[in-house]
């Protein structure tokens, strides 16, 4: 079969379906590969690249008449009246909000498969386009709220003044929203987040972000997606809003919700408090955006100098990268669709991810202009590791007995013996045990939370450099080595030299490898 590359029709796209080495890859496979020329020019992918690839550079007709025709947009009107009856086309097609699309495809008796409709599991995860592109675009968010915002990122102590760090607010912890955590952190500035999906605070934090947490019930995600808000849930939410905006200096919004309209969360009023020179990066523009004074496309200045950007091609603007990624999904989801590596696309309706992805699919007579049938949409996939309800069908479980709370006095009587038996063993050791381990519990507190004061980071080289007190333990042994006559005291104390020993030699040779690691050559 052949796969066929076209250039994309979208006024000012910059991103090719497959790049040079993607190609080959294609056609490792046993595919055909033909390229439109200058398909991939804007994203550094000339034809003589191709051409060095051993894919063929050929004019637009021959791309159409394919077997299998990639692209990164939807096609067009136009475009699906150039597929021939019975081909497939591969392409992000946002089947939820483009019933006509479906029905165009359908009519034209295509195969169509969503890119971006692949199931978030994870055995899906090397073709999820939009992680991919989010990621880019989450990246890139940050660089152009930079870029508008003129100042530093990070803090600095010089001799002329002190500079604060950039206080930057993120909504939305996403594959897009945690880039944008992770480029603004390695820029030096404060960061702050917000979801409401509470199962994905690990991961703001993990990446040096605070959580930002409001006083309502969460919803734990089912598919991988935020969850529409409730009446209650958005009233919790917007004095949060307002108020991390406009603390911040930045303000990015990732905010989605599949197939509906995107959730509008910083409303004018918000906006019009922020101070002069915030910017704001809105992700969600393409859907209508999150914030009130969001325009598609453009960047918008408010009276109180506040710059808004609704761009909605934020990762074609890092297109070699871009599309090297969008390339390489397509990779992995042909890798799928071929298992015999022989050149023939075979779509398994069995299998999930296939199942996912197909929105039209064409019938064995589709050559005869008979057309295809609509497969969109499909059949929901669980991917959440909470346990699925059980189904009518399910065999039902005798009631578990009811467990009885424990009784709250119980604590107060073990309390009330464990005093006994320490006054029991106060009163018959010597008179030098209450001054000893009135030294030890004090030792126990106070290094409880010291070490608990301690950044995790740094957990590691803390440790093993303060692993020297254990030398304290080892003069101990030494001293009851050589004076100790009892046999008991002797082999104790032996041991306690020997851990002592390991501890202290080890410790110092943690610290002596990880000092290695940040030496040039």
């Amino acid at each position: 079969m052949r796969i066929g590359i076209p250039r994309e029709s979208r006024p000012g796209e910059t991103l090719v379906a497959a790049t040079a080495k993607t190609a080959s890859q294609l056609a490792a496979l046993g595919y055909v590969v033909v390229v439109e020329r200058g398909a991939g020019e804007a994203a550094d992918q000339p034809d003589t690249a191709y051409a060095d690839a051993g894919i063929a550079v050929v004019a637009a007709d021959e791309v159409w008449s394919s077997d299998v025709v990639v692209k990164v947009n939807a096609p067009t009107d136009e475009e699906i009246a150039r597929l021939r009856p019975g081909a497939t086309v591969i392409a992000l097609m946002a089947p939820g909000r483009s019933p006509e699309l479906v029905e165009r495809l359908a009519a034209q008796g295509v195969t169509a498969l969503a890119m971006d409709a692949v199931p978030r599991i994870s055995r899906a995860q090397s073709m999820d386009v939009l992680s991919s592109m989010a990621n880019v675009a989450g990246y890139r968010a940050v660089i152009e709220a930079a870029h508008e915002f003129g100042r530093l990122f990070t803090g600095q102590v010089t001799a002329a003044g002190k500079v604060p760090p950039a206080r930057v607010f993120v909504v939305g912890a996403g594959v897009a929203g945690l880039a944008a955590i992770g480029a603004a952190g390695s820029l030096g500035a404060i960061v702050r987040a917000f979801d409401v999906r509470p199962e994905v605070a690990e991961q703001v934090e993990s990446m040096g972000a605070q959580f930002v947490t409001v006083d309502m019930e969460q919803e734990v995600s089912s598919d991988g997606y935020a969850k529409e808000m409730t009446a209650e849930q958005e009233a919790a939410t917007a004095a949060m809003y307002d108020e991390e905006a406009r603390a911040a200096d930045i303000v990015i919004t990732t905010a989605l919700i599949p197939g509906r309209p995107a959730p509008q969360l910083i409303s004018a009023e918000t906006v019009a408090a922020m101070r002069p020179g915030s910017v704001i990066v809105d992700m969600a523009a393409a859907n209508g955006g999150n914030v009130a004074a969001t325009v598609k496309d453009e960047r918008v200045v408010t009276a109180n100098g506040v710059t808004v950007l609704g761009y909605t091609d934020l990762a074609g603007r890092l297109a070699a990268q871009t599309s090297q990624l969008y390339g390489t999904n397509i990779v992995n989801l042909l890798k799928l669709l071929t298992p015999e590596k022989d050149g023939v696309l075979t779509l398994d309706m069995d299998d999930v991810v296939q199942r996912g992805i197909a929105v039209t699919r064409a019938g064995q007579d589709a050559t005869a202009g008979t057309g295809a049938e609509v497969m969109w949409p499909p059949p929901p996939v669980q991917v959440s590791a909470a346990p699925a309800a059980a189904g009518p069908g399910a065999a039902e479980k005798e009631p578990a007995a009811e467990k009885v709370p424990p009784d709250p006095r119980r604590k107060w009587y073990a309390a009330g013996l464990a005093s006994v038996l320490f006054a029991l063993l106060a009163a018959f050791s010597p008179g030098e045990f209450l001054g000893h381990f009135t030294v030890f519990a004090l030792a126990v507190v106070a290094g409880y939370y010291v070490i608990s004061n301690v950044a995790h980071a740094l957990h590691t080289p803390l440790m093993a450099e303060t692993n020297a007190i254990s030398g304290i333990i080892l003069v101990g042994g030494i001293l009851q080595v050589g004076t100790a006559s009892n046999a008991l005291i002797l082999v104790l104390a032996a041991v306690a030299v020997l851990v002592a020993s390991i501890n202290i030699f080890g410790g110092f040779l943690v610290t002596l490898r990880m000092l290695q690691m940040f030496r040039k050559g």
